[in-house]
């Protein structure tokens, strides 16, 4: 999900609902393999699954477990990558702290708020609610980042995404049909992506060390805070059936673990701006998912309103003379 998939501060927030990684000085070298192109299409497709996976997790388990599980074996996937690479964790109790924050913002909080939100949405509209961070980093940038400058353009871009939003859930219809708190809680989620960036752009832009640790550190930390709430607030499971159980480990090693890296290395290749493109394919994947393997319904104000959300989201990224890199 999440998230929101930056590799660095200057990604918007909302690339993806599993947006974790705060920036570093480090660069990671680009190595042949797969074409970019292709390894863009996996990225948007695992990312768009995402929402799936949460929603058959909640059918076995807690939101709270199937966040846990989620970041648990994140955190396990980018270990093991460390320790092949005999790359050690970050150091200094000030980063430790900062993480600690980008770990609620980024991963505690809005994985759980997904979770609980699709208790009662379905799992493409969790999609295309995650798809308003950009719009929600555009409003908060402009009174938290200096280097964001309000243009007519931006603002056009929205007051169209608000527009998108309202369509997508009837508002001409009284809102009829739509859980009107599973929707808050996936908007709520979708705010805390670009609310983290900007406080990882303000905190840990300098911090040392390989995106992937500084990343594992991050997960290892939003593991410990929802053992914990989940130890207050859910008592432990008594079962793990078994699609449910593949549905969280696949959220964590892949959803977390793979594609950050991938990310990071799309972003080395092609740069942030073509890289960021994945969050308008995401809504679209987690739709259709949703349609196709869980039979969830489909009326003609969510495909319209989710392109009207993305074109105000894609003004809102744009920056005068900015280019997208070939």
């Amino acid at each position: 999900m999440s998230a929101s998939a930056p590799a660095r501060p200057a990604l918007p927030a909302s690339a993806d609902p599993t947006a974790s990684a705060p920036s570093s000085t480090s660069t990671a070298t680009p190595r042949p393999g797969l074409d970019w192109r292709i390894r863009f299409a996996i990225l948007s497709v695992v990312w768009g699954f995402s929402f799936l996976f949460v929603k058959v997790g909640t059918e076995g388990y807690a939101p709270f477990h199937v966040s846990l599980g989620r970041v648990f074996f994140g955190a396990l996937a980018l270990v093991s990558v460390l320790l092949v690479r005999r790359e050690p964790l970050p150091r200094g109790l000030r980063t430790w702290a900062h993480l600690s924050v980008a770990a609620l913002l980024l991963n505690s909080a809005p994985f759980s708020l997904f979770a609980y939100a699709e208790l009662s949405i379905p799992s493409g509209l969790a999609g295309i609610c995650n798809a308003t961070s950009p719009l929600w980093g555009m409003a908060l940038s402009l009174v938290a980042l200096s280097e964001d400058r309000p243009t007519r353009r931006r603002f056009a871009g929205l007051g169209l995404g608000f527009l998108g939003v309202l369509t997508v859930l009837g508002a001409w219809q009284g809102f009829a049909g739509v859980d009107a708190k599973g929707t808050a809680l996936a908007l709520l989620a979708a705010l805390c992506y670009p609310i983290g960036w900007i406080y990882v752009r303000r905190t840990l832009a300098g911090v040392p060390g390989s995106p992937v640790a500084l990343t594992g550190a991050q997960l290892i930390v939003a593991t410990l805070q929802l053992a914990a709430m989940s130890a207050l607030f859910t008592t432990a499971p008594t079962s793990f059936p078994l699609w449910p159980t593949l549905s969280v480990i696949a959220l964590g090693v892949l959803g977390t673990g793979m594609t950050l890296q991938m990310q990071y290395r799309l972003v080395s290749e092609i740069g942030p701006t073509t890289a960021q493109m994945v969050t308008y394919f995401i809504p679209v994947i987690a739709t259709t998912a949703g349609v196709l393997v869980l039979g969830e319904h489909l009326h003609w104000n969510t495909p319209v309103g989710a392109a009207i959300v993305l074109a105000g989201a894609a003004l809102t990224q744009t920056r005068p003379g900015a280019r997208t890199p070939r």
